[in-house]
Parts: C-alpha cells; structure tokens; sequence
C-alpha cells in the first residue's frame, strides 16, 4: 500500500508516551523488526500540535533512530513521518485504520 509523507514543518511535538518495543506476537512477546534493515522497531506516543489542533499518534520507528532518555514532555523532532492505511480480516472481523512511521526522532525542536 502506498504511505504518505507528513509535513511537520510548522507542528510543535512532544513525547506523549515512553518508548516501549512493539510486539510481532503478544502472546510470545516476540518484538516487531524492520523488514528493510532488520533492526527492532519501537513505538512512541507523539503529541502533535499544529494550527491550534493537537493529536496523540503512536509512531513507529526503528529502534535505531530513538535516543536514549526520551520522557514524555521533552520537545522532540520528527525524521521521515510517513502514513500508511492499513486493512486486515480475523476471525471474519475486518478491521482498518492509519499508521504512522518515522525514520528517527530526535531530542529538541
């Protein structure tokens, strides 16, 4: 499916949620990695604000590209946001939604 570049270049962003590793399997606990690079993939609450709106996303970047230390109000930067739409059926549910992906996050606006 094709994934859509989001311009952040007048947003304000801040840490909504710590950093945690997203699950493959949650059952297993086994950890989602990066198709392209292999490296673990992490999920992080971003609290976006522009033209007098703010939105919680859950972003999803390589392990590789989130700093150590990231709290939740730290002003950060946002590297390569993309979103993507997504559709799968289970157990005859059809579900969908967006999901965002970034390349890295770094500290300070």
């Amino acid at each position: 499916m094709p994934s859509f570049k989001i311009d952040l270049s007048t947003a304000v962003v801040f840490v909504a949620t710590a950093p945690t590793p997203k699950l493959a399997n949650k059952q297993t606990g086994e950890i989602a990695m990066d198709r392209e690079t292999g490296a673990p993939l992490t999920t992080v609450g971003l609290l976006i604000s522009d033209e007098g709106e703010g939105n919680l996303y859950q972003v999803t970047i390589p392990k590789t590209g989130v700093p150590e230390g990231l709290a939740p109000g730290m002003p950060v930067s946002v590297i390569g946001l993309k979103a993507r739409d997504w559709e799968n059926t289970f157990n005859g549910q059809t579900r969908h939604g967006i999901s965002f992906r970034a390349v890295a996050i770094t500290p300070g606006a």
